[in-house]
């Protein structure tokens, strides 16, 4: 049995829409006239359609995600089959995208597959991670426990990414009005007083004849540089997926500046800590859980020392000492692990090690936050000071020449 799109109307001539199963389109087009509904398009969802999901989508949502996998544990707890479980989320899901993708995992497992082969189908919605764990909870046969704990995963990150958002907001609005004052004050108000000074023939102060160019180039090439300001980071980005030597030098620049490179140490350290936990914690293999954990580093200094890592570990050293060789990684991670290696409780000292750098990043996102809001007025006063002093440095000589 096949899963279809459809649009329909009703008896009302009102347009409806969602998910249908049938062996067939026609069949499925009989369901819905038996329904009271008439048929507009039926277009089937699996196989054929995988391929273009796949390419024209990013993903469901992180908040849905982690949404939808909480009550795909709850459903499997509660007794029902994993088809049966589908069928419920597909009901229950108002998202018209995560519908279609769970229709299409539904149909893939109808049709023999594992559902962790089914879930591969569909890899721009449900990560490596969360591949992986449901492989391992089929295999084990604990799959709504290890659900449940991966919407634990989920739903830790998702709480860090909407505090960081919600930090950040406040001086983003800050921002983008004081850069809109200040552009204000330099293309529009600026010109209007300095011209005053122009015509008196005097001769104006260094500052103020620096804040009359910063002005006319505003005024007669501002869209361009808008333009070069908005595309020059685009074509960066893109220079740098392209170049992985120069990205890696990029990233290993990062690392080396002062307050951000620890940060982003600890930010992949914490994500891989956090992946490691889960996996290791469900029964993954430790090479696999490794192997997801790279994935999930963004910085690709760190991402190149957990992979030399693998190659260590599978040659059977320990995976403490394989982290601990490049010394990129935070010691109390690596001291964390050895523990656990060395008591037999790996998993366990891998969540108070994902703790740990958890808390840690925590901590050091609220500090540089903290700096950063005083940083910007001080910034932003300093711009504003340096456009009132070239304007005043004029009036003040025009009045000592009066007396």
């Amino acid at each position: 049995m096949a899963a279809f799109n459809y649009r329909a109307l009703d008896a009302s001539g009102r347009e409806v829409g969602g998910v249908l199963e049938a062996d067939t389109s026609r069949m499925a087009r009989s369901l819905l006239r038996e329904q009271q509904l008439f048929p507009l398009e039926v277009t089937a969802i699996g196989r054929l359609t995988t391929g273009r999901l796949r390419l024209g989508s990013r993903g469901m949502p992180a908040g849905l995600l982690s949404l939808i996998t909480r009550q795909w544990s709850m459903l499997l707890d509660a007794g029902l089959t994993i088809e049966q479980a589908l069928t419920a989320l597909i009901e229950q899901s108002e998202h018209p995208g995560s519908r279609q993708i769970l229709a299409g995992v539904r149909a893939e497992v109808l049709a023999g597959h594992s559902l962790h082969a089914a879930l591969a189908q569909y890899d721009a919605a449900f990560p490596p991670i969360y591949r992986a764990v449901v492989d391992a909870g089929e295999k084990s046969g604990e799959l709504p426990r290890l659900l449940a704990r991966l919407a634990d995963y989920l739903e830790a990150w998702q709480v860090t990414r909407q505090k960081i958002f919600q930090a950040l907001l406040y001086p983003l609005l800050v921002s983008i009005v004081a850069f809109l004052v200040v552009i204000g004050l330099v293309t529009y108000v600026v010109p209007q007083i300095v011209s005053v000074f122009k015509q008196s023939k005097q001769v104006l102060p260094l500052l103020t004849r620096g804040l009359i160019l910063v002005s006319d180039i505003l005024r007669g090439h501002g869209w361009w540089l808008l333009t070069l300001a908005v595309a020059a980071p685009l074509l960066a980005r893109r220079t740098l997926k392209r170049d992985e030597a120069l990205q890696l030098r990029w990233h290993r620049t990062l690392l080396r500046v002062p307050l951000l490179g620890r940060h982003l140490r600890t930010l992949d350290s914490a994500r891989l800590a956090s992946t490691l936990a889960i996996m290791v914690g469900s029964g993954v293999p430790l090479l696999t859980a490794l192997e997801t954990g790279k994935a999930v580093i963004a910085n690709r200094v760190l991402r190149e020392a957990v992979d030399k890592a693998i190659g260590q570990v599978r040659e059977g050293s320990p995976l403490s000492k394989a982290l601990a060789a490049d010394k990129l990684f935070p010691p109390l991670l690596v001291h964390l692990i050895a523990s656990g290696e060395a008591s037999g409780t790996l998993g366990k000292m891998l969540e108070r090690a994902a703790a740990q750098q958890q808390a840690e990043l925590d901590r050091r996102t609220a500090v540089a936050l903290g700096l950063f809001e005083p940083l910007l007025i001080l910034v932003m006063g300093g711009i504003v000071l340096t456009i009132v002093l070239a304007i005043l440095m004029p009036i003040i000589e025009i009045n000592l020449l009066l007396r």
